[in-house]
């Protein structure tokens, strides 16, 4: 998936001149957090409400008054995505600058925003939970075919697969989560713990007998 499939395109603006009074407003106004600054057309910082509330705030050490300038308290210079950026990427670029937003860039313009809001929105299309579906967690031996065995047996009873999400739990094992064409969750976990795989959700799944 790619930041241009989620993110917030032609997103609302301030001028580097706007007062902080006049950002907070249109902030409120709009429902939003994050405001690109523009000066001139071309983006030069970031702010959001937290920025506006700390900035202002008596507890500061020098507090702002309302009428300054955006272009005081905005953060800068601007961590910015491309619109072709794998979403991954950009998820963790925010993680690591512990930053909410990233104006999304193409050709010097500015054309997108993505936030947190939007990578979780990503996540939960990713894990295929818009569609009517079932839930399947499974661990496997991290070691080639394994997935595909899964896949056959999925395949043999007619059920079909609507996401996977993979990740390594150690060295020699991986977890594998399922979002599958049927609501007949249990009597498939039994099927596929009966085939020898480890069922962990859902969970109380047995394979005695």
């Amino acid at each position: 998936m790619l930041v241009e499939e989620v993110m917030h395109p032609d997103p609302i603006t301030v001028d580097a001149e706007t007062t902080l009074c006049d950002a907070y407003e249109l902030m409120q106004a709009k429902g939003i957090r994050h405001l690109p600054v523009l000066d001139g057309g071309k983006l030069v910082g970031v702010v959001t409400d937290r920025d506006l509330r700390l900035a202002t705030s008596r507890l500061a050490e020098r507090p702002f008054p309302p009428e300054a300038r955006v272009r005081e308290v905005m953060s800068h210079p601007v961590e910015t995505a491309s619109p072709r950026d794998p979403v991954e990427r950009v998820a963790s670029l925010m993680r690591e600058r512990r930053i909410g937003c990233l104006p999304v860039v193409e050709e010097g313009r500015l054309v997108g925003i993505v936030t947190g809001a939007n990578l979780l929105d990503a996540v939960l299309r990713l894990v295929g939970v818009h569609r009517p579906s079932g839930r399947l967690d499974i661990r496997l031996p991290d070691r080639p075919g394994a997935l595909a065995r899964l896949a056959a047996l999925l395949a043999e009873r007619n059920v079909n697969i609507h996401s996977i999400l993979t990740y390594p739990e150690d060295t020699d094992r991986q977890r594998i989560l399922l979002r599958v064409g049927t609501m007949e969750i249990r009597p498939l976990a039994r099927a596929i713990c009966d085939a020898g795989f480890e069922v962990l959700w859902p969970p109380h799944t047995s394979c005695a007998g």
